[in-house]
């Protein structure tokens, strides 16, 4: 029974990690497809204020973002030429583990209240 309810546990924990994301392929990920080179090393100094902080950003959030990247020109997507071409080749597990890595950054985002 002791070895059953073990085996729960880390079956869960395991199914958590993957549905949240793994971070250090995430990390590899961004890094493969140097997303530092426009969004700043620390992912918070992009080289032009128009493009988006991404430390510390909401994890769904930049999935939702990635996707609709991905979607291109579609309805509910985002057309942006350099953004549409680098996730083209990411797979929804791709985006998942990236937007886990970014959220699990330290931000300088600032909530207005």
């Amino acid at each position: 029974m002791k070895k059953l309810i073990i085996a729960l546990f880390c079956s869960a924990v395991s199914f958590s990690a993957t549905a949240g994301g793994n971070i250090a392929n995430g990390k590899a990920l961004a890094e493969k497809y140097s997303c530092a080179a426009c969004h700043g090393k620390d992912y918070n100094s992009p080289i032009d204020p128009s493009y988006p902080k991404l430390a510390g950003q909401h994890k769904d959030y930049l999935e939702h973002a990635l996707i609709a990247y991905k979607r291109g020109d579609a309805p509910n997507g985002r057309s942006n030429a350099i953004m549409v071409g680098q996730v083209k080749p990411l797979s929804n597990k791709d985006i998942a583990d990236i937007s886990a890595y970014l959220h699990s950054l330290p931000g300088s985002l600032v909530l207005k209240r």
